[in-house]
Formats: structure tokens, C-alpha cells, sequence
């Protein structure tokens, strides 16, 4: 396979687990002979080999999924049973190899191959400060995030010189921002400040207002109010491809089951298997962490859930901890379950 974006490589950091074998050019340093050589420095070289793995480290600022292990095969020159590190950058192609996939691991590979839409920008502003974040499949990523403090409606002409002064500020970075992915972007906020920034920016950069998809209302300011909308579901038209909305709406569904003592709900690794033994699990949900943070014998029992449920028709998903839907999910054991019938 070949990471061709930045979420590729949160699917295979997901994917790519202790004991897989990774194969992939990398760089080496080779000696040479003793017999015909100063004892100086190797020379690095590009060489091809297999990587049994030990540990997976996804660095998202420096955009690379680092896989470290011992070598298991390599040319002649390269000795086998030594450790190494694969950093697997984009439109790098790299070969994985497991004894056994599992379901899950393989729609995970679908969904990454079918998804190609851009990311939504999402501004939060109101008259106390502005936020801009980008989601991903992996979750949200804040770009920016400043507090200020505009003067009261009672000092109008203060008022009006501040505000387009922060409007020109906010317009200034989303543009930046948005230069960068060209995504179609969400405004919300609390009261009419959101209205009067998207007519400014209608005014000031119609080439940036074009891409404005969506004004909604939320109760909070800065990052709150972004994870308000997608928890609340007033961007649910504006996000309804994107598999971070579709997470965050169905941990809510689970909490808002539990908040009213419903039987048709269950969390934590024993009670879900009880509701996977008896049937009655209609969507099965597991934190990410869940599969790739735990020993083996864990995540093969976490696996073996998962199968079991798709056996008897239950749908499952596996939940990003990057974003406030998996933090709640691991609140709540890491695992839970809404279930076609109460028990």
C-alpha cells in the first residue's frame, strides 16, 4: 500500500500492530570489509528490507509513521537480527504482513481507499475570541486559537474600529489556513458576530467567502463551540461524509441512553460481551487505544468481540481518541455498545 495523505497514516498506525512484519525501502549505514578498508565511517545506502515490528509512532508534525523493530530480511550486506526504524513518509509504498487480518482491519483499508473528500474548516468566533480548526479522519486539529476583548455596545465607535480590526485579524489567518487545503469552511458562534464577520468577509475576500458552506449558532466560543457543533449535530448536512461527525453523533447517542437510565445501553469490556452473547448488539463501538495500546492478549480478546458481533449482524466501529468522542468512550472502559433490544 501507499500513504497518500496525512489520515493514511493514522489508518496504518491503527493497523500496523507488535509482531506484524513491514517491508520498505530504507536507508542503512554498511561498512565495509575490514580486510580491504580503513576502519572509517559506512557508507548509508538505500536498501529494501523486512522489519519485524516492536513499536509504531505516528508523528503528525513532521507528517511520518515511524515503525521500529528488528530486521528480519535484508541483502547480504545488512545483518539480520538488528534493530531498525522504517520512516514511512507520503506516497511511500510499504508492504504489511500479518498472520491474520482482521475484519475490522481490512474495512478500515476500504474506507481509507474510498474516502478522498477534503477536510471543513471550521471558525468559531464571537466578540471574546476566535478559533479555527480543520477535522480529519483521525479527529480535529487546531490551527488557532486567541482570546480578545471587544468594548461594549455603549462605546459604538471603539466598537466598530475593534471589531474591523479583529475581522481583518480572523481574515487574515483563515485565508492562510485555507490556502493551504482549499476545504470548504463552517462559521458558528454565539450571537450576531459570526453573521457580521461572514458579511465581511463577503466584502473584504470573496474568494474566501465562496468556500463558506455554512453559518450555524452553538452556545460556546473558541474550541468549546467547535466541539459543541459536531457533539450537537448542527453541522450534521455540512459533515455527513465525514467519519468524525458520524463518531461523535453515535458516542452521544450511547450517552444520552445512559444519562436517561435506558436499558437498550451497555459499556465497559463484560457487560458489552454479555450483549454480544445474547445478539442483542446493533452497533458495537471501541476506542482506537483499545487496539493498539494494550498488550497482545487484550487486543486479541478486543478483536475476537468485534468478530463476534459482526457474526450476529451488529455493526462496529472503531473510535478515534484524537477528539472528545473517544476521550468519553475511554471514560466509559473503552468499550460500549447500543443494542438492538434492553437486557
Amino acid at each position: 500500500m501507499v500513504p497518500e495523505t496525512v489520515d493514511d497514516f493514522w489508518h496504518l498506525y491503527n493497523i500496523i500492530v507488535h509482531g506484524d512484519l513491514v517491508y520498505a525501502h530504507t536507508t542503512r549505514e554498511v561498512k565495509p570489509d575490514a580486510k580491504y578498508a580503513r576502519p572509517v565511517r559506512g557508507e548509508r545506502v538505500s536498501v529494501f528490507v523486512g522489519l519485524k515490528v516492536e513499536d509504531v509512532a505516528w508523528d503528525r508534525f513532521l507528517g511520518r509513521l515511524r515503525i521500529h523493530g528488528t530486521i528480519c530480511e535484508a541483502p547480504e550486506t545488512v545483518p539480520t537480527g538488528v534493530h531498525h526504524t522504517l520512516s514511512i513518509t507520503l506516497n511511500t509504498p510499504l508492504t504489511i504482513v500479518k498472520e491474520k487480518w482482521s475484519r475490522h482491519q481490512i474495512d478500515r483499508l476500504e474506507t481509507a481507499r474510498r474516502i478522498s473528500e477534503k477536510p471543513l474548516m471550521i471558525l468559531s468566533i464571537d466578540d471574546e475570541g476566535y478559533a479555527i480548526a480543520t477535522t480529519a479522519q483521525y479527529g480535529l486539529e487546531l490551527k488557532v486559537e486567541e482570546r480578545t476583548k471587544l468594548p461594549g455596545k455603549l462605546e459604538a465607535e471603539k466598537r466598530t474600529a475593534a471589531t474591523a480590526a479583529y475581522f481583518r485579524k480572523v481574515s487574515t489567518e483563515l485565508r492562510k489556513i485555507w490556502e493551504e487545503t482549499h476545504a470548504p469552511i463552517a462559521i458558528i458562534g454565539v450571537g450576531f458576530v459570526k453573521n457580521d464577520f461572514a458579511r465581511y468577509l463577503k466584502n473584504e475576500m470573496s474568494e474566501v467567502a465562496e468556500e463558506v458552506v455554512d453559518v450555524k449558532s452553538v452556545n460556546n466560543g473558541g474550541m468549546a463551540g467547535v466541539q459543541e457543533a459536531l457533539r450537537s449535530g448542527v453541522l450534521s448536512k455540512t459533515m455527513r461524509q465525514l467519519r468524525i461527525g458520524e463518531e461523535a453523533a453515535v458516542i452521544e447517542e450511547v450517552l444520552k441512553r445512559l444519562g436517561k437510565g435506558e436499558r437498550n445501553v451497555a459499556y465497559g469490556p463484560e457487560e458489552v460481551h454479555n450483549a454480544v452473547q445474547l445478539g442483542a448488539v446493533e452497533t458495537l463501538v471501541v476506542a482506537d487505544t483499545m487496539l493498539r495500546d494494550v498488550e497482545d492478549a487484550k487486543r486479541l480478546s478486543i478483536e475476537a468481540l468485534m468478530t463476534a458481533a459482526e457474526k450476529k449482524a451488529g455493526n462496529v466501529m472503531v473510535i478515534s481518541t484524537l477528539h472528545e468522542a473517544g476521550a468519553k468512550l475511554i471514560s466509559l472502559g473503552g468499550v460500549a455498545a447500543l443494542l438492538r433490544f434492553p437486557i
